[in-house]
C-alpha cells in the first residue's frame, strides 16, 4: 500500500485548501484509507447497519479532518432580509 500523493487527494476532495492536504497526506493514509472516510462521512448509517465498526486509526483521522471542510449546520446562510420603508 502506498500513501496518498497530492494528486490523489485532489481526485478525491476537490474543495481541499493546501493546508488540508497536507494533513490529509501526513497522515499516511492509503487511498483506500482516504475512500473509508469519505464514505463514512457521506452516510454513516448503512456502514452502521451492515455492521461494520466505526472508523478507526487513520480513517479515523481523516474522518475528522475531512469533517473540517463540510459547513457546520450553523453556518447555513440566513435568509436575506428585505429592507423596511
Amino acid at each position: 500500500m502506498t500513501s496518498l500523493t497530492r494528486d490523489d487527494v485532489l481526485k478525491a476532495v476537490s474543495n481541499a485548501d493546501d493546508v488540508t492536504i497536507a494533513k490529509i497526506i501526513a497522515s499516511g493514509a492509503t487511498v483506500a484509507e482516504l475512500a473509508e472516510a469519505q464514505a463514512w462521512l457521506a452516510n454513516d448509517e448503512p456502514l452502521i447497519n451492515a455492521g461494520k465498526p466505526l472508523a478507526t486509526g487513520r480513517a479515523r483521522e481523516l474522518v475528522d479532518i475531512l469533517s473540517e471542510l463540510e459547513p457546520a449546520e450553523d453556518d447555513e446562510p440566513s435568509p436575506p432580509t428585505v429592507p423596511q420603508a
